[in-house]
Formats: structure tokens, C-alpha cells, sequence
């Protein structure tokens, strides 16, 4: 079962390699990793998702908390928001530049660079819209790729808290 886990930190060195250790020595694998500062510059929030059954991911949750510098885990298994982005070059020219167009338009996607080559394209949205726009640019030739990640946050009046 996958899990998306948020972690409030200290915005310090080395946080960040302690948090992705624990995942390495507990065998898990992180699947999207995400960190950003929050409202507070001396806190960040790390987003990872990963697999795993209910009690092992609540084992790394009680061996989180215990780590220096993480002042809250939470893992979001009720209503959030999660969003990646995702820049794609794909091969563009004169005959195909307008099927290519109105699949942007179709996904509200963004053409941040084009050359008589070339369009660039930039998307945010969940896994399943971003894995339907790869699938269908893929015949016109992909170049290269580049993902965030998935970030996440809570619906309604729920919110992570230090304080």
C-alpha cells in the first residue's frame, strides 16, 4: 500500500540525510521525495512517499519521531491534496506542432519553450493526469523528462502544527 508521509524539520544540515537513512535502514523505498521551507524559514517539510503495509510504516513513523530535529510526522491517509510537476521536452515540428498543442490545451498544460525542433511543456497535477500526458506525447518522440515529485497537504481545517 503506498503512503505519503509529511515531516515537519528543523531546517538544518544533515536533517534530510538522517530522515532518508531510517528509510534505507528500515529496507523501505522512497519513491518521491520532496522538501521545501515552510511558512517558518527554520522549518522545512519533507514529503515522502513510499510502500508498505500499515504497521511497518507506523514502526518508521515512531523511529521518525524520535530522531533529532523532527518536530512532526504525520502519515496522510485521509482527504489531501497532492500534486507533482513535471517539465517534458518533446520533439515538435511543423506537422505535428498543432496535435501536440491541443493535447496541452486537453491537460491545461503550459508551452514554456519552442523551437522549430522542440516544445517544452510544463504540467502540475496527480500521478494518474501526469502518467495519461506521458502516455499520449510518447509516439511524438519524448526527449527528456523531469519531475518533481509529489508534495501534499491536508483538505479542510486538518494542518501540521509545531507549535
Amino acid at each position: 500500500m503506498q503512503h505519503t508521509i509529511s515531516i515537519l524539520v528543523e531546517n538544518r544540515a544533515g536533517v534530510l540525510s538522517r530522515v532518508a537513512g531510517l528509510f534505507s535502514r528500515r529496507g523501505f523505498n522512497i519513491e518521491s521525495l520532496v522538501v521545501g521551507i515552510t511558512q517558518d524559514p527554520a522549518v522545512s517539510r519533507i514529503t515522502i512517499v513510499t510502500t508498505g503495509d500499515d504497521s511497518s510504516v507506523e514502526q518508521i513513523e515512531k523511529q521518525l519521531h524520535k530522531l533529532p530535529d523532527v518536530l512532526m510526522v504525520k502519515d496522510l491517509k485521509d482527504q489531501y491534496f497532492s500534486r507533482q510537476l513535471i517539465l517534458i521536452k518533446v520533439r515538435s515540428d511543423a506537422s505535428n506542432r498543432s496535435e501536440i498543442m491541443q493535447i496541452v490545451e486537453v491537460f491545461r498544460a503550459h508551452v514554456v519553450d519552442i523551437s522549430l525542433t522542440t516544445a517544452t511543456l510544463e504540467l502540475t497535477g496527480t500521478d494518474e493526469k501526469i502518467q495519461a500526458i506521458l502516455q499520449l506525447l510518447e509516439p511524438y518522440g519524448m526527449i527528456e523528462v523531469v519531475r518533481t515529485g509529489q508534495i501534499a497537504i491536508e483538505r479542510g481545517e486538518e494542518h501540521m502544527s509545531f507549535n
